[in-house]
């Protein structure tokens, strides 16, 4: 490699002057706007021998985009979320764009901050998964200075794209389930109740037990945190009140709720059953492997990121607020006895 004169990073005139070359040829070459093959292949040559770096940041304000796009979700551990990084940034890399990710934990304030950043052209464009939807995120939103996918619900009317999951038919799968393996006294341990998975997930396990003929009793519903931890300290309590099986809000409260149950000498699931949803990594790194509900991670990480690169590129036809969800799959795994393994009287 030349050194560059005066030492520092390589300038489009120490490119020239390696060369041999004029600057506005340089200039041509590394934007792009054509020059004889000679004189591309001379500057190239340069370029490469200077460790040439071309600068993002002022193309950037040269043509008005970062080809960069940012990820906001809110538990950056969660498996469930990272397989939605993984198909996000598959489509987003195919795209030629680089993916930002920022771990909001469910902070309102910072999810509200996050969308207000696209006004400083950081990014040319956001997915956000915000677990609470208040009127602030409502108005961030809809002022948002570039193109948002939500991955979550909103409120219809609302003219942004979102990509959903159907979480009160995927309760309602877990509980028919258990139900349909013998288990008449069904726990369930769910995140906060002020959340969208919250209630969305409470929904759906009040109207299976409905359909089951089953009456709800608060005796067997803890409401938590989202976490291992706290769904371990929610099976203990469930536990004094003896339920033949635990529908947890996701396979991290499951994974806990199960080690609680290993804890105190119960057997998964001849004591006691256990369902979770998200159908992580979690589900199939247990002993033993947990049934779990298949929300569509994957998939819905790669629509919101095909809906947004579409909205930038300008290649979606369909009309703002345009909402995809991908619909619930049961997995049944040996944490939940099938009816022909044990059936439970009522």
């Amino acid at each position: 490699m030349s050194p560059v004169p005066g030492g520092g990073q390589p300038t489009i005139v120490s490119i020239a002057r390696q060369a041999g070359v004029s600057i506005a040829s340089v200039s041509r070459v590394l934007n792009g706007l054509g020059a004889r093959r000679e004189t591309v292949e001379r500057v190239e040559r340069a370029a490469s021998e200077l460790g040439y770096v071309p600068n993002a940041v002022a193309r950037s304000l040269k043509d008005g985009r970062t080809r960069q796009l940012t990820f906001a979700l809110p538990d950056i551990g969660n498996p469930a979320y990272v397989a939605m990084v993984r198909a996000v940034q598959g489509v987003t890399k195919t795209a030629g764009y680089r993916l930002l990710l920022h771990s909001t934990d469910a902070v309102v304030d910072d999810e509200l901050a996050v969308l207000r950043s696209l006004g400083d052209r950081t990014s040319d464009g956001l997915i956000i998964c915000p677990i609470r939807v208040t009127d602030d995120h409502i108005d961030a939103l809809t002022c948002a200075a570039g193109p948002v996918v939500v991955m979550g619900s909103l409120p219809s009317g609302v003219p942004v794209d979102s990509v959903r999951a159907d979480s009160v038919t995927g309760a309602a799968l877990a509980v028919r389930h258990l139900h349909d393996t013998g288990c008449r006294r069904i726990g369930f341990i769910n995140g906060p109740s002020d959340t969208v998975p919250g209630r969305n997930r409470e929904e759906g396990y009040r109207a299976a037990l409905t359909e089951c003929g089953l009456a709800y009793d608060d005796a067997l519903v803890v409401e938590t945190g989202f976490g291992i931890e706290a769904g371990a300290r929610a099976a203990g309590e469930l536990l004094g009140r003896r339920p033949d099986a635990v529908f947890c809000a996701n396979d991290q409260l499951a994974l806990g709720a199960a080690r609680a149950l290993h804890a105190r000498g119960l057997r998964i699931p001849q004591d006691v059953a256990v369902a979770g949803m998200d159908d992580s990594v979690l589900a199939r790194s247990v002993w033993p492997p947990l049934t779990s509900v298949d929300l569509g991670s994957t998939e819905r990480g790669r629509r919101a990121a095909e809906l947004l690169v579409e909205r930038l590129d300008g290649t979606a036809p369909i009309p703002r607020g345009t909402t995809a969800t991908a619909p619930p799959r049961l997995v049944v795994r040996a944490s939940t006895a099938l009816p022909t393994e044990n059936t439970r009287s009522t």
